[in-house]
């Protein structure tokens, strides 16, 4: 069973890109096309566009976005017990389904995977960038999570221009070879309007994830870049769905806020609590998400 998470959202009016030529044959090439530069300076134009509304926030919250007791349990439901995508007909298509509480039972050993067009210098800001975040996600879940470059990688993370994200499906395959065509072609056909994205496999339908693979877009600006990393690494390990009602809250798709909140991090603290268990029902985890919701904000109802 694969879960599909995403940053999606369509921001500026602007024509789609030019058909895609087919790539000449060149060995380990090194520049972006003129579609994947096309693509970096309409996100450049989305990052300036968001910023200037005052979205992508990275205060993480405060006076102006309270939150009660309610509300985190009802958030927590709605991110962690629900999906943002159904399997219909072999395709993923964007549909809230209710679903049952998924998290990781082993230690998550990441793996950053960079396409041939990003620069070196762009590599070694992202590979601090997501070690910090995993770091902090660790932190705050108590689960075990580390970076690395082996084979024993159960959570890949892609940073790839329209160059090798198009092209990517082989790769996938290597990771997960039973992924379905409807989940690469996600991938390979990723809207402009989507941002990122993260697909998690619970490999035996028991609520326990066993691999990730999240893809972020090459083409991003410094901004977005540590957004997307921030959602789609979290919702990685089970807050896999977004709420228009969760505020201060990156699982939102108004992109209000950029970066990890402290709401969002109760959240995590509640999906890792040896309270919970992979597989329960919203029935099940709704009274065990209001004993520690109460205990995190000391009944602040």
């Amino acid at each position: 069973m694969l879960v599909l998470s995403g940053c999606d959202n369509v921001l500026l009016t602007s024509p789609p890109p030019a058909t895609r030529p087919e790539a000449p044959v060149e060995a380990d090439p090194v520049e972006p096309s003129e579609e994947s530069r096309e693509l970096a300076a309409y996100f450049a134009r989305v990052e300036a566009d968001l910023k200037a509304q005052g979205l992508l926030r990275t205060d993480g919250g405060g006076p102006d976005t309270p939150f009660s007791e309610r509300q985190l349990v009802e958030n927590f439901i709605r991110i962690a017990l629900y999906e943002e995508f159904a399997n219909i007909g072999g395709r993923l298509v964007p549909q809230q389904t209710e679903s049952r509480l998924h998290r990781w039972n082993e230690p998550v050993r990441m793996q950053v995977n960079f396409g041939a067009t990003v620069p070196e210098d762009q590599r070694e800001i992202d590979r601090r960038s997501i070690a910090s975040y995993a770091a902090r996600l660790s932190r705050v879940s108590g689960l075990p999570i580390t970076m690395t470059n082996g084979r024993n990688a159960n959570y890949h993370v892609f940073v790839v221009n329209e160059d090798e994200r198009r092209n990517i499906g082989p790769e996938l395959r290597k990771i997960i070879p039973d992924i379905s065509q409807g989940a690469i072609s996600t991938v390979e056909n990723m809207r402009r309007s989507t941002f990122c994205l993260v697909f998690a496999r619970d490999a035996r339908d028991d609520g326990s994830y066993t691999q990730a693979v999240a893809v972020i877009r090459g083409e991003h600006p410094d901004l977005l870049r540590l957004s997307c990393f921030h959602e789609e690494l979290a919702q990685g390990l089970g807050l896999s769905n977004d709420s228009p009602k969760a505020r201060p809250s990156i699982f939102n798709d108004d992109e209000e806020f950029g970066l990890l909140t402290t709401h969002d991090e109760m959240l995590l603290q509640m999906l890792y609590d040896p309270r919970m268990r992979s597989n329960m029902t919203e029935q099940e985890a709704r009274p065990v998400a209001e004993v520690i919701a109460a205990e995190l904000l000391g009944g602040e109802s």
